[in-house]
């Protein structure tokens, strides 16, 4: 007996120690952590249990057969953050560069489906020089068979990506596919082919940072959703972020008690909107006043910034938010934020948390640019998330709502369940504005008159009232009073039902 467990002790500590002393210190050379470490960072503490510790690779070719190291490059298994199951997989740098093998992707494709089973989250620390050569085809079936799994998971349970190295080719597939990806700033990169064959086919000179490095994904590409400065920092966030959550399709997000009362109003929201309607504001600030204790997780806040995702409670309860932004483009929806949004809105559906918009938007952004890349069809996207979506969805105009943005921004007609707007509202076809320019043509060259159209227009139209009279509108609130009304509403929802027409699956305009 002895002798056994001197030998489990002896794999043991060969698994742990990866690819040795030299690799370990080359990895914390470059700033980063290594797939252990990370894993500790990102659990409760104690709470990991480690799977498939002694697998090793089975290739014989090109020598591999001398180069046996238990646990074959990645460390699998589950834990807990903040006392809630997750399971988790991170690959090992130091051992074989992290490079997938059949055996690598055996032990991710275990743990995949063991979450689905149970229902629970899956985390993949991704720190991978990619498919491992020597194996050939047998590892390139291996990330095949690791898509299968994201795409069984997707909408089951929450899949959440953290680039921590690099992560190209095939491989940047599987992080595509998940939910979230949170990405390392100067030591992550994801991109589909290198520099050097960039080079070669483009002739263009590029670095691996500015191709596929954390800033590029999460301010030009949209492809990452945040950036952070270091392994901790992604690790700590990661965390926090999991805790707004649930742990599937099946079951309620976390509830937190919260001393911020319900009932609680924010008079400073009564000037947050400017007397001039072309003047901005910072809509996070609304936000960040009626969420509980002013906490709010924005997700891609370097992407589109004219439209604001993220997450907060009200109530103890999670609450997806969408909001226009008008510091940004004044707004306007245009390809990047209809696609961020959309997706973000298709997220909250899949796992039932309520959606929260707040509403200023003068319609879509005009341009050849946008018709080119076509914005008809990628609007449409939004405008599919939102009447697609069944959960509880409350909205709240809170100045412009021009035009078919005003349709698409969870209006009444595409089954808001509870639609309010602020006195300021302005509720209408287009701008008074424009509108007079078009109803008066024969007047443009009158400027007293055109004004003093565009004022009767505004008077007119230019409210929240008319859509109110017709029931568009349930009701015209005082903006201090918004935090209350939106956690009234959704505690009226919460046992809401409603179910879409059977159907193997959408068909959403890609």
């Amino acid at each position: 007996m002895y002798e056994i467990v001197r030998q489990l002790e002896e794999k043991r500590a060969a698994a742990r120690a990866g690819g040795g002393p030299k690799r370990v210190e080359a990895q914390h050379g470059k700033g980063k952590l290594t797939a252990r470490e990370r894993i500790e960072v990102l659990l409760d503490e104690g709470t990991f249990e480690e799977w498939d510790m002694f697998m090793e690779h089975r290739c014989s070719d090109f020598g591999m057969s001398d180069q046996r190291i238990p646990g074959d490059g990645v460390v699998t298994g589950h834990g807990s953050i903040n006392g809630r199951t997750v399971f988790v997989f991170s690959q090992d740098f130091t051992v074989f560069g992290g490079s997938l093998s059949e055996a690598h992707a055996e032990k991710i494709c275990k743990v995949m489906d063991k979450a689905i089973q149970v229902g629970v989250p899956v985390i993949g620390l991704n720190d991978s020089g990619g498919a491992r050569i020597q194996e050939g085809v047998a590892s390139l079936a291996g990330y095949a068979e690791v898509f299968q799994r994201n795409v069984m998971a997707s909408g089951v349970i929450p899949q959440i990506s953290l680039i921590m190295g690099p992560c190209a080719g095939g491989a940047v597939y599987s992080p595509a596919m998940t939910d979230y990806i949170f990405m390392v700033k100067d030591s992550s990169y994801m991109f589909v082919t290198g520099p050097d064959v960039v080079k070669t086919v483009t002739h263009e000179s590029v670095t691996h940072e500015e191709l596929g490095g954390a800033v590029t994904h999460t301010t030009k590409s949209g492809v990452a959703d945040l950036a952070f400065e270091n392994d901790v920092e992604a690790l700590l966030e990661a965390r926090r972020f999991v805790d707004f959550l649930p742990s599937s399709n099946r079951t309620p997000a976390p509830v937190r008690e919260s001393n911020d009362p319900i009932e609680r109003e924010e008079m400073s929201l009564d000037t947050l909107v400017p007397a001039d309607p072309a003047m901005p504001y910072d809509m996070k600030e609304l936000i960040e006043k009626v969420v509980d204790e002013g906490e709010f997780f924005e997700v891609q806040p370097a992407y589109a910034g004219n439209i604001i995702t993220g997450y907060g409670r009200m109530g103890g309860h999670t609450v997806g938010f969408v909001a226009n932004q008008p510091m940004v483009l004044a707004g306007c929806l245009d390809i990047a934020s209809s696609i961020k949004a959309a997706r973000f809105v298709r997220f909250c559906d899949c796992f039932n948390i309520p959606i929260v918009t707040f509403v200023d938007v003068p319609g879509f952004l005009p341009g050849t640019a946008q018709e080119y890349g076509g914005i008809i069809k990628h609007g449409a996207k939004l405008l599919f998330a939102y009447a697609e979506a069944t959960v509880p969805k409350v909205t709240v105009i809170i100045r412009k709502a021009y035009g078919g943005a005003y349709d698409v921004m969870s209006s009444k007609h595409i089954r808001g369940d509870v639609n309010y707007a602020w006195p300021t509202a302005e509720i209408a076809v287009m701008g008074p504005k424009g509108a007079v320019e078009i109803i008066f043509r024969e007047d443009i060259g009158d400027a007293a008159k055109i004004e003093a159209r565009t004022e009767e227009y505004r008077k007119t139209f230019a409210n929240p009232f008319i859509a109110a009279s017709r029931g568009y509108i349930d009701d015209v609130i005082r903006p201090h009073g918004t935090r209350w009304r939106i956690c009234h509403s959704l505690r009226m929802l919460r046992d809401k039902k409603l179910e879409n027409p059977w159907k193997k699956h959408d068909n959403l305009p890609l």
